[in-house]
C-alpha cells in the first residue's frame, strides 16, 4: 500500500511539472511569456514587455511592423511578431523551420534571406571561394543543427544551402 502511494505521489508531481510547460490550451510553451499574449488583442507594448527589445524592427509599406527576436547564438528559435498599423499584435511565428529553409534558393538576395530567417548566428567569409556563409542554429528532432546559406561575395546572392551537425551532440 505504501509503495502505491509513493508512485501515485511521483505521478502527480510529474503531471504537475509537465503542466508548467503548457499554455492555457495544454500546448507546450515554446518560449517563456508567449502564453501571456493573444493574437488580435495584445499590443506592441505588451509584446515588448514580454519579449524585450527586438533585435530588428521591419517597417512595412502599409504601416505594419515586424519585430524580430532571435534567441541565438545558442538558441534554436527566431520569433517574428507582426504588428498592425494600430499597434495590435496580429500574429507571431518561429521562422527557423524546414518550410522556411526550403524557401532559400540559389539566386535569392541576402537581404531577402535576412528578412525571412532573421539575424544569422555567424557570418564567415571564405575569400578563396569568394563565398560568405551565414548560419542559423535550429532544432532537428532532438538535436541542434546548423542551416548554412552560401552567398557569392560579389553579387550577395545565394549559391547554395547546407545543413551541418554541431560537434559535441
Amino acid at each position: 500500500m505504501r509503495v502505491g502511494k509513493v508512485f501515485g505521489w511521483i505521478g502527480a508531481c510529474g503531471a504537475a511539472l509537465l503542466m508548467l510547460g503548457c499554455d492555457r490550451n495544454g500546448n507546450p510553451i515554446e518560449e517563456f511569456g508567449l502564453d501571456k499574449l493573444s493574437k488580435g488583442v495584445s499590443t506592441e507594448a505588451e509584446v515588448r514587455t514580454v519579449m524585450g527589445q527586438p533585435d530588428t524592427v521591419w517597417e512595412e509599406e502599409d504601416g505594419r511592423r515586424t519585430l524580430e527576436y532571435p534567441k541565438g547564438p545558442q538558441g534554436v528559435r527566431t520569433w517574428m511578431f507582426s504588428i498592425a498599423a494600430d499597434g495590435r499584435m496580429l500574429d507571431y511565428t518561429q521562422v527557423l523551420t524546414a518550410e522556411n529553409f526550403a524557401k532559400v534558393v540559389p539566386g535569392m538576395r541576402s537581404e531577402d534571406v535576412r528578412r525571412l530567417l532573421g539575424r544569422p548566428r555567424t557570418i564567415v567569409p571564405f575569400k578563396r571561394k569568394n563565398e560568405e556563409v551565414w548560419d542559423w542554429r535550429y532544432q532537428n528532432i532532438n538535436e541542434p543543427r546548423l542551416f548554412n546559406v552560401h552567398f557569392d561575395m560579389d553579387s550577395h546572392k545565394v549559391v547554395a544551402t547546407s545543413h551541418s551537425e554541431i560537434s559535441g551532440y
